[in-house]
């Protein structure tokens, strides 16, 4: 938390504050071997959270914990335990974001609590004949600790600049506030068999197993990542001048998927068809890829084919899914000069028109081996040139907005190694301002 924003310090100590006043003013009677047991659950919970496909996001499970001294023990109870998440385990955590941690939860657990008891729930051990009656205020304080825990987190992330208004997006809010609201309840059941301990304990079985769920999809993703970083690094050993342009490209096709609204279960396609839209170059003889003078007719058409190999390379891996068409289709043009297929216009699936505008924005703003790298307001204009003829006018419009907003950091220029073998010059596949000279002919590729 070195470097936090003088706003996002009184941010942090505005939050405490309110926290400490909060608990410091609200009544409590009595409970309290009740409130130790809570708070060292709570405590417990929140020292293993839940690692989610997001990045940098985690799922604390003590809000179950939470939930349940709602019921048990009230506003000024629940605040007290949710304020236990000071003590967390997870040792890496600064002392400040401790703190705003701590007082976060405390002021979910209050705010949870009053909507509970001002929608007709009680504080304290739950009888038999309070149920169905208490569900709708249990549900209502659910809905408020996660709206509250969500408007808390977003509002130090933007205010120590972490991230920006534009990089929120609604799916992925909706999906997790989906999945705490299920969990959410679970509170209510520890609290109904809290009068048999053993019985309110075993009531966690279900989270823990939810929580082992969330690591193997993450240990899952975390395969997938590196079987596609292998093929990636593969396909860039041929040339040491392409190297980090798979990455790139991934990352500027998400800019561009984000722009235009896709779903996050699309975006996560087409970030891996960015990575691998390359990968049928490994069926391209090096030399091909190398070569410093024309090509003749035998080797563009094996230069041609690399789409088409890349398919053939990746069609079995089952999660990449739309991404296959993107992989397949990158290098076909608006006006139909493209290939392998010469596909045109609508006919060009989305995942293709987006990754070869980002392909090509890369590839004309890195250095290659036959020229130095484009200024980013000529590779702009370039694009705008194009636009209409070789790319989709709206995707081109998309990524120069997300490009304005979120900005681009071309790669170094390049130093060869020593010992570093490259030839000399290779023709470029991605800029479209750059004449394909092929022995008896000339065409264009990019």
């Amino acid at each position: 938390m070195r470097g936090l924003p003088l706003a996002a310090w009184a941010y942090v100590c505005g939050v405490a504050a309110l926290a400490a006043v909060l608990v410091g003013t609200s009544s409590f009677e009595g409970r309290w071997p009740t409130l130790a047991v809570l708070a060292l659950l709570f405590i417990l919970c929140d020292s293993v959270p839940a690692v989610l496909n997001i990045e940098r996001a985690r799922v604390s499970l003590g809000f179950t914990v939470g939930l349940a001294s709602v019921v048990l023990l009230g506003p000024g109870g629940a605040a007290l335990v949710c304020l236990s998440a000071i003590a967390t385990g997870q040792l890496r955590f600064a002392p400040v974001k401790r703190l705003f941690n701590g007082a976060q939860f405390a002021l979910c657990g209050y705010a949870a609590g009053q909507v509970y008891l001002a929608f007709g729930g009680r504080a304290g051990e739950p009888e038999a004949e309070y149920f169905p009656s208490i569900i709708a205020p249990f549900v209502a304080a659910v809905v408020t600790y996660v709206a509250v825990n969500l408007a808390l987190i977003c509002g130090i992330l933007l205010l120590s600049r972490q991230v920006s208004v534009r990089d929120f997006r609604w799916e992925p809010i909706a999906q997790l506030s989906a999945g705490y609201l299920g969990y959410g309840m679970l509170g209510l059941l520890v609290a109904g068999l809290w009068r048999v301990p053993y019985l309110a304990v075993l009531a966690f079985i279900p989270l823990f197993i939810a929580r082992w769920a969330f690591a193997q999809t993450r240990a899952q993703q975390q395969a997938h990542e590196a079987t596609l970083a292998a093929l990636c690094q593969a396909v860039e050993t041929k040339d040491y001048y392409t190297r980090g342009h798979s990455e790139r490209v991934s990352r500027g096709s998400v800019m561009i998927a984000e722009e235009i609204g896709m779903r996050p279960e699309r975006v996560e396609a087409i970030r891996y068809a960015g990575m691998l839209h390359d990968v049928g170059k490994l069926g391209v003889p090096t030399k091909v890829l190398q070569k410093s003078g024309d090509l003749s007719e035998e080797e563009f058409a094996a230069i041609q084919l690399h789409p088409m190999r890349g398919l053939e390379i990746v069609k079995e891996i089952g999660f990449l899914d739309e991404a296959l068409a993107g992989i397949m289709h990158h290098h076909e043009k608006m006006n139909g000069r493209g290939y392998p297929m010469g596909l045109a216009g609508d006919e060009i699936p989305e995942f293709a028109r987006v990754i070869s505008v980002a392909d090509a924005f890369d590839s004309m703003t890195s250095t290659r081996s036959y020229r130095d790298a484009r200024p980013i307001d000529q590779a702009v204009a370039e694009l705008r040139r194009c636009a209409g003829s070789h790319f989709d006018p709206a995707i081109v419009d998309a990524f120069l907005r997300a490009l304005d907003a979120k900005g681009w950091e071309p790669p170094k220029p390049v130093t060869l190694p020593e010992d570093d073998t490259v030839e000399t010059t290779q023709q470029d596949h991605d800029d479209p301002s750059v004449p394909l000279r092929v022995a008896g002919g000339e065409g264009t590729r990019w």
